[in-house]
């Protein structure tokens, strides 16, 4: 097994590093990278215009990684009597390693599947709620809010970028290095890494690979684009991946 790695930096250095300390090839392949989101200047605001009891959602530790230097630059700190939620474990962990506070969150699978299941979360109605993402993010969790009587606001804390390769040169590249297991983290880089190569390399090699990924959203997106292989790990984080790969 000759494992190529396709989520962002620094994750993706970390899953390789430690794949080649249990003896596995391994190499970092990230499809996008991450910068400031256009709306960190309103979060301290938003924030403080939340009532006690009100809702707070972070849906990805990119979330924390942002934010957490916009407040500090505004003299802000995490509100303690509003109530916390993330998309899993890894991101309750990073703000609570910053806040200090109580973060609720999915235990099975980091989806917004997940958490809107959630006990806490089922009745909800009156309350106002500050989802914090990247940029595009998924509208199920706030349109199941709103269904739930939420008044749902936004904070893009990051955006996505695209990192932009040579697709005939990676086939080549990955080829030669004996790829034969994928793992992928989003829908978006599913579809980038489909689309990166040439027909010829999908059809004789990318398509063959075994496929990992995080959710079954993904495993359905993935046969629909022609792979067979797949399996899902049983969460998002590197550990997760970790287990799925052993």
């Amino acid at each position: 097994m000759t494992i190529l790695v396709t989520r962002p930096e620094p994750a993706a250095t970390e899953l390789v590093s430690r794949l080649r300390s249990l003896g596995k090839l391994a190499w970092g392949f990230p499809l996008i990278e991450f910068t400031p989101g256009r709306d960190l200047i309103h979060l301290p605001s938003q924030l403080a215009a939340l009532q006690p009891g009100d809702l707070v959602f972070l849906l990805s530790q990119q979330v924390v990684t942002f934010a957490e230097p916009a407040l500090q630059q505004s003299a802000t700190i995490w509100p303690e009597a509003l109530n916390y939620y993330a998309i899993g474990r890894s991101t309750a962990l990073a703000l609570h390693t910053v806040s200090n506070l109580k973060v609720d969150y999915p235990h099975a699978r980091e989806t917004s599947e997940e958490l809107v299941r959630l006990n806490r979360l089922q009745q909800v109605s009156g309350k106002r709620a500050l989802i914090l993402r990247g940029s595009p993010g998924r509208e199920l969790l706030a349109e199941t809010l709103i269904e739930r009587g939420v008044e749902v606001q936004y904070c893009e804390c990051y955006q996505r970028c695209e990192k932009h390769y040579n697709g005939a040169t990676e086939g080549r590249r990955w080829r030669d290095r004996g790829i034969t297991t994928l793992v992928v983290t989003s829908g978006e880089m599913l579809q980038q890494l489909f689309s990166l190569f040439p027909p010829i390399d999908r059809r004789e090699w990318l398509l063959h690979c075994r496929l990992v990924v995080v959710s079954e959203r993904l495993a359905t997106q993935a046969a629909e684009l022609g792979w067979q292989d797949i399996d899902v790990a049983d969460g998002a984080d590197n550990d997760a991946l970790l287990r799925a790969l052993r």
